[in-house]
Parts: structure tokens; C-alpha cells; sequence
């Protein structure tokens, strides 16, 4: 019926006699799968179900999930910007002396509902459309701490507490101003990388398509590092160190103020999280909320990849270090 071997030979059908030599490694190689699979079941699902993963795992989830649709926010600001404000507008709305655009810029973040994830790309597009880069950090220090949804979260989370919420204002608009006259002073055009305008083909919305494609795929890249690095610091800091700190005045301003970098909680909700600590001071508390709004892990990370590695070195520790000194003094003559 299917013709003798003769015939396949003769057609040149017939495969050769190599043929299927190499298959008989197959049923091997499933079954150190299947072995490697069994093993790994039984070593590793007690480790994968502790206590401690799923903390990590909640919140670098977390993280993510609360910042993102900020970041999604201010990057398709900042695309808007780029594509559809002309910069003229810039040169008209802002004072033509720096020194004078710097504070205007800062109070300009008290309309932008945002947090520092969402603060980074505006403050990139803003510099893209020839904004002194001095003013567009100070804004890009002020919005996410000055805006109306941040102060609204922090009078709930402090009922009775409307010097707390003053306090966080002019705290964090302080260090906004003082860091951007510094940059202004000090700051060298080396050491920051100022973003171009991007030279897409097309209209108006090609380009804004092309630029928030462009940020967003940048930007998130960073927040998830920020954001891993934010969980594995989270759980690595026992709670009891935490409670032992409290009762130490002098101890406890710089140590919420690193706790606030390492946490890296949107600032949204950061003012809960530091109500929730009935161990610290006032004063302790109030550093916890300056500092976390401008300096955090997620943050550092989206500055170093949007502004350079060069500028980040710099910008962090002199911002870290003005947030704790004028939360301390606001603390201690306002609290």
C-alpha cells in the first residue's frame, strides 16, 4: 500500500538514517525540566510565601501603583509642553532676571496637582523650551509638596493641626527657593544634562505623541529601580530600631528625613504615614514630609536618568541637606 523501501529510496523521499538520532535527548531534557520544577517547588515555596517577600512584594506593588498614574500625568504634561506651548510663552510668563524667575517658579508648583514622580518629566520639559534650569528646579522641588491635593491629605491626616500644614508649605517652598538661587549660583551647565526638544516629522500631535512615548518609556524604567529599591530597604529596617529612635530629640529629625528617602511614599499620602508614627516629635514628622517629596529613592533614580548622573551627585545631598535644616528650624520655632 505505501510502496516498497526501494521505491522511497528511489524518489529520494525515504529521510536519511540520521534522521531522528539527535530526538532521543528530548524525553531527557523534559524530565530534568520536570525534576528541576519539583525541586524548585519544594526548596523554594516556603521562602516565596514569607512573611517578609510578601511585605517586599506589597510594597514595591504599591509603589509603583501609587506613582505611576502621576508619572503618566506629568509626562504627558510635560509632552504638552514640548509639543503645544510655544517658548516665548516661557520668557513672558516667567521674570527675565533667573534670580527672580527662580521663587515665581516655585510658588507656580502650588497649581500643579502632582506628585515627584510626575514633577521630574514637567521639569524636563519646561528646561526642553529654554526655562533657566534654576527655575525649573525650584519647580520641580515645590509641586509635589505646595500643591493643593498634598496640603488638603496633610490637614486630614493632622485634624487640629493647621500649623503643620503651614509649616510643610513654607518649609518645602524654602528649600525650593534656596536650592534653585544655589543651582543659580553655583551650578555649572556641565554637570546638568538639559533635555532638547525633540525634531519629530509630522504635526503638533505627532509630536506630542512621539515625545510622551518617548518620557514615559525612559521614565518608568527608572521608577521601577527606585521602586525595588524602595521595598528591599522597607523591609530590611526592623520597626523596633524605628521606636527606639523616637524618643531621641536630636536623633530623630535626620533619621525620619532618611527614613522618608528610603520609603520613597508618594507625597500624597505621606502625611498618614508620618501621622502614623506617634513615637517622633512634631518637628521629626515635618522633616518626614519636606524631605520625602524632594529626595527618595524613586526620585533620585528618575533624575539620574533624565538629568545625568553628574547632576544627581550634587543636586541630591544639597537639597537633602537644606530640606533637614529648614524643616528643623520651622519645627522648632512654628511646632
Amino acid at each position: 500500500m505505501f510502496g516498497s523501501r526501494s521505491g522511497w529510496d528511489d524518489e529520494g523521499v525515504l529521510p536519511p538514517d540520521s534522521w531522528g538520532r539527535g530526538t532521543s535527548r528530548l524525553p531527557w531534557g523534559f524530565a530534568f525540566v520536570v525534576v528541576l520544577l519539583v525541586v524548585g517547588r519544594l526548596t523554594l515555596t516556603p521562602h516565596l510565601t514569607s512573611p517578609a517577600l510578601r511585605t517586599w512584594a506589597t510594597v514595591f506593588v504599591a509603589v509603583c501603583v501609587q506613582a505611576l498614574p502621576f508619572l503618566v500625568f506629568g509626562v504627558a504634561l510635560s509632552a504638552a509642553i514640548t509639543a503645544f506651548v510655544p517658548a516665548s510663552f516661557w520668557t513672558r510668563a516667567l521674570p527675565r532676571r533667573p534670580a527672580a524667575a527662580v521663587p515665581v517658579a516655585g510658588l507656580a508648583g502650588a497649581v500643579l496637582p502632582g506628585c515627584e514622580c510626575a514633577s521630574v518629566p514637567v521639569a524636563s520639559g519646561l528646561m526642553a523650551r529654554g526655562v533657566t534650569p534654576a527655575a525649573a528646579l525650584a519647580f520641580l522641588l515645590a509641586s509635589p509638596a505646595i500643591n493643593p491635593v498634598v496640603l488638603v491629605s496633610t490637614a486630614v491626616a493632622f485634624p487640629g493641626q493647621p500649623m503643620m500644614v503651614l509649616c510643610r508649605f513654607g518649609a518645602s517652598l524654602a528649600v525650593a527657593v534656596l536650592t534653585g538661587w544655589l543651582w543659580l549660583r553655583y551650578g555649572r551647565h556641565e554637570w546638568l544634562r538639559v533635555p532638547s526638544p525633540p525634531h519629530g516629522a509630522g504635526g503638533r500631535l505627532a509630536r506630542y505623541g512621539e515625545a510622551m512615548r518617548h518620557d514615559l518609556l525612559h521614565a518608568g524604567g527608572f521608577l521601577v529601580v527606585g521602586a525595588l529599591a524602595a521595598a528591599t530597604l522597607n523591609v530590611a529596617v526592623p520597626r523596633e530600631w524605628l521606636d527606639a529612635v523616637g524618643g531621641v530629640p536630636w536623633l530623630a529629625v535626620p533619621v525620619m528625613a532618611v527614613l522618608a528617602v528610603l520609603l520613597s511614599i508618594c507625597s500624597e499620602a505621606d502625611a498618614f504615614v508620618a501621622a502614623s508614627m506617634t513615637a517622633f516629635p512634631a518637628t521629626a514628622k515635618l522633616a518626614f514630609l519636606v524631605v520625602g517629596p524632594m529626595v527618595d529613592l524613586k526620585l533620585i533614580a528618575l533624575q539620574a536618568g533624565t538629568f545625568g548622573r553628574a547632576f544627581t551627585v550634587r543636586f541630591v545631598p544639597v537639597t537633602f541637606a537644606l530640606a533637614v535644616l529648614v524643616s528643623a528650624l520651622f519645627g522648632e520655632v512654628l511646632l
